[in-house]
């Protein structure tokens, strides 16, 4: 049966920018949360002292919880080989906290689209650093996930490898048992895309999923699709919900997970307008996951 994580969607500026909340407090907000685990994100302010990486690991268990998956962002399609190489000693030390906290799932990304990237030039830069990272990766017991990302919030471009056939011809390229892909579905409508055309796709290669939901703001879905300009404007129009009223199947998402045997874990996105609204998320979850794999 999978297991549910939560990911402090709404408490980031506060973790990662100004400061204004410790990570202790993210981690006694989540205890009462009926999940298994938190999912890490590499730049918590609070990451940055090493010596407190296993402090923070203990604080989670002592909750009864686990760390199963870091979110980090590396960029792998710079034309420069020093600053890529620069990106691969950053996803090293990545999968070392990750390692340290207890994890299992580190993720990865392609890098920013740039301009001047050829789609085959952008897939074998991304590809290239991926595969450095692995051997590291695996040594520690760590499985690299790919995500079908938006845009890093630091990044000028969006994700080298948002549309879906550019993700399914990085993913495809890379073969390796500890490499897989993070579904985020909500993340393919802010490609102009259909999330369950891309789980079918790539279900087979989930090994993770990040859970949130998407409505529209304004207009409609081929309003979404119509729009020129790349990922700019579909935020725009999207904004976060609560878990199963937004835009996202997840009937037919779970139909197509348990028809491949997943059986992992999966992250929570949501809870911008609150622990209430988490909390609706989180039990959702719960009885769609009851109904699709049933004890």
């Amino acid at each position: 049966m999978p297991k549910l994580a939560a990911f402090p969607k709404a408490f980031m500026q506060a973790l990662c920018k100004d400061g204004t909340m410790k990570l202790e407090e993210w981690i006694q907000l989540a205890s009462t949360l009926e999940v298994e685990g938190l999912e890490w994100y590499a730049g918590f302010l609070d990451m940055e002292d090493e010596s407190k990486w296993p402090t923070y690991r203990k604080m989670v268990e002592d909750t009864g919880k686990v760390i199963p998956m870091m979110c980090c962002s590396p960029d792998f399609t710079h034309p420069d080989k020093s600053f890529r190489d620069k990106e691969i000693a950053k996803q090293k030390h990545w999968i070392d906290m990750t390692h340290i906290l207890g994890g299992s799932y580190c993720r990865v990304l392609s890098g920013q689209k740039r301009p001047e990237l050829t789609l085959d030039e952008g897939v074998k830069l991304a590809a290239d650093s991926i595969m450095a990272c692995i051997p590291y990766a695996q040594e520690r017991g760590i499985t690299l996930i790919l995500e079908n990302h938006y845009k890093d919030d630091f990044w000028e471009y969006p994700e080298f490898a948002q549309q879906m056939d550019v993700f399914c011809k990085l993913v495809d390229s890379i073969d390796h048992p500890n490499f897989g892909v993070n579904y985020d579905p909500s993340n393919t409508f802010l490609a102009g895309e259909d999330p369950i055309e891309l789980l079918k796709r790539v279900s087979k290669r989930v090994v993770t999923m990040h859970a949130s939901d998407r409505y529209l703001k304004t207009g409609t879905i081929d309003d979404l699709r119509k729009e020129e300009g790349g990922a700019v404007g579909y935020a725009k129009r999207l904004s976060h919900g609560e878990i199963g009223k937004g835009l996202n199947d997840y009937d037919a998402i779970f139909t197509e997970l348990k028809s491949v045997g997943f059986d992992s874990w999966i992250s929570i996105e949501d809870g911008v307008d609150g622990m209430d609204q988490l909390e609706r998320s989180v039990a959702f979850l719960q009885k769609k996951i009851a109904v699709y794999w049933p004890k």
